[in-house]
């Protein structure tokens, strides 16, 4: 049986360690490190201006639970005293970063800014193009990149698992790497959403007849890694003989060009089901669709001089 004694005691104490403890007098955001012990976690408090190191250990040592404290970024609201700052960091209740990967970022571009986002930590290296599943990511301040760019893959993964079970017999593509390979040309070359199936469609129509994919974003790809090319495209690299340009291949590059989104694996996946076997930008993100070549050419032509009327051409 514990001592009454002990009990008012133990009360006694508790309130002058509430007096001696005010809240945090200031809204803030604290990092604490992986492996940190109470009483480096609450040096990391003191040197912020928040709450007493002494504070925070006395909560711990006599009022805490036995939760380990967990890594992260946490946020301080002003007022919380060194018991509401002790649960906060046991339940891992971290401050969440974002970090966005649009759709058809090629992986350079994904390691650029994974390198640039200064709350990551660690090297990585330039993943494999197509790994990475173009959303918005979440991470902790401190987190390292390595684990981020795992998150990353391994939501592709689970996505492409899962659009490769739905395919259906209209695609032209036999593996993951064809699929990745064609839905990133798929992505690159049209902006407009409701298209993809359309294109799809005419890649899988033209890989059906023999016919060249003549995708400007393959000439693009071997001389920039996926970056814009800030020119025109010149005659010498539309004749480039490389393991992408499809101007002068037939059937698919060696690999993605880009990250495609999950809409652009689903449309070469289940391709729609048309005749055209051409295209032309006409402005807007959009194209217009032919069957014939004089058909595509005619197109080319209205498109050409809807242009000059504009002035962008002479």
């Amino acid at each position: 049986m514990v001592h009454p004694f002990r009990w008012l005691t133990i009360a006694v104490f508790a309130l002058l360690l509430a007096a001696c403890s005010p809240g945090a007098p200031k809204d803030a955001e604290v990092v604490i490190p992986q492996g940190a012990s109470i009483a480096k976690a609450g040096q990391i408090l003191e040197d912020a201006g928040l709450v007493s190191a002494s504070s925070f250990r006395n909560e711990a040592r006599f009022f805490g639970s036995d939760d380990p404290i967990k890594p992260g970024e946490y946020k301080i609201e002003k007022g919380m005293d060194a018991g509401d700052i002790l649960e906060l960091f046991q339940s891992g209740k971290t401050i969440q970063r974002m970090v966005m990967i649009p759709e058809g970022m090629p992986s350079i571009m994904v390691w650029e800014r994974l390198m640039a986002e200064k709350r990551l930590k660690g090297e990585i290296p330039v993943p494999a193009e197509g790994s990475i599943l173009p959303d918005s990511y979440a991470f902790t301040t401190g987190e390292s990149r390595a684990a981020v760019v795992k998150r990353m893959q391994a939501a592709m993964d689970k996505a492409f698992d899962e659009l490769w079970a739905k395919r259906t017999p209209r695609t032209a593509v036999k593996d993951r790497n064809q699929a990745m390979t064609l839905a990133s040309i798929v992505e690159k070359e049209t902006g407009v959403p409701a298209e993809r199936r359309t294109v799809a469609g005419v890649y899988t129509n033209r890989l059906a007849v023999g016919m060249r994919l003549q995708a400007d974003p393959t000439i693009i790809y071997p001389i920039t890694k996926g970056k814009p090319l800030g020119r025109r495209i010149l005659r010498s690299e539309i004749q480039a003989v490389n393991g992408y340009n499809t101007y002068s291949m037939v059937g698919l590059p060696t690999g993605p060009i880009a990250n495609p989104g999950k809409a652009s694996i689903a449309a070469v996946l289940d391709p729609e089901a048309n005749d055209y076997l051409f295209f032309v930008a006409k402005g807007d993100g959009g194209h217009i669709f032919a069957r014939t070549l004089a058909e595509h050419n005619a197109n080319v032509q209205k498109w050409y001089a809807l242009r000059r009327e504009r002035g962008e051409m002479e």
